[in-house]
């Protein structure tokens, strides 16, 4: 992180929603962003694609096997403290990944960074104001409601020797990288923002856009 490429500025002008999954990042993202014609960078649609690549040349790299793992490898056998560092392990690495993205973007704007792996202390050595970035994290009574309500959030929807454990695994995960962004956000003095579904997403991107307020201001006419 010493040495941050950003060639075209555009890296001090981001925006950051970071946070834990099933926090509605990708939807305030996009509604802030459609309010304000501004452009949204989606982290992890680039992590599970387009740095699938980079993954694999770095396994050739450390001499480990190129396949990814088989999803009883990933959900089933191992502990939720064991896969939640090896989650936060590997954060640094795709974060540089990232990086590489946001430097290339050229936005006489703010733009919108969003996904779990921005998580506080990456990001906090670019920002000139902690207003720059929000955490949101969901409740734990909401994440229960939304794993009862949403078909996604309910089942891990890959083949696995044992769904219930599998399922368990994952959320107990979330819950402790969750926990990780959030203690580390304040920290840092990183606003984070608990999403407990009494308000819509509509109503939380209002609120992390009062938060983005001074970098949201339309530019003064040339």
């Amino acid at each position: 992180m010493a040495d941050i490429r950003d060639p075209h500025g555009s890296l001090h002008r981001m925006l950051w929603i970071g946070g834990a999954q099933w926090s509605g990042k990708t939807t305030v993202a996009e509604l802030i962003a459609h309010h304000h014609g501004l452009t949204v960078y989606h982290y992890d649609y680039h992590d599970a694609r387009g740095h699938q690549d980079r993954r694999i040349a770095r396994r050739l790299a450390q001499g480990a096997p190129v396949a990814d793992p088989t999803p009883d490898q990933v959900w089933s056998d191992r502990s939720p403290e064991e896969m939640a560092a090896e989650t936060l392990a590997g954060f640094p690495v795709r974060f540089g990944w990232a990086l590489d993205d946001l430097s290339a973007l050229f936005t006489a704007r703010p733009a919108i960074a969003e996904g779990w792996g921005l998580r506080p202390e990456l990001v906090s050595p670019l920002l000139d104001s902690p207003r720059r970035m929000v955490v949101l994290v969901p409740t734990e009574d909401f994440r229960q409601h939304q794993i009862r309500t949403l078909p996604r959030a309910g089942a891990l929807g890959v083949p696995v020797s044992d769904p219930a454990r599998a399922q368990a695994n994952r959320i107990a995960r979330d819950r402790l990288v969750a926990e990780d962004a959030a203690r580390n956000a304040r920290r840092l003095g990183i606003r984070v923002i608990e999403v407990d579904g009494t308000r819509d997403a509509s109503a939380v991107a209002s609120t992390v856009a009062e938060q983005f307020a001074p970098y949201l201001r339309a530019p003064a006419a040339a």
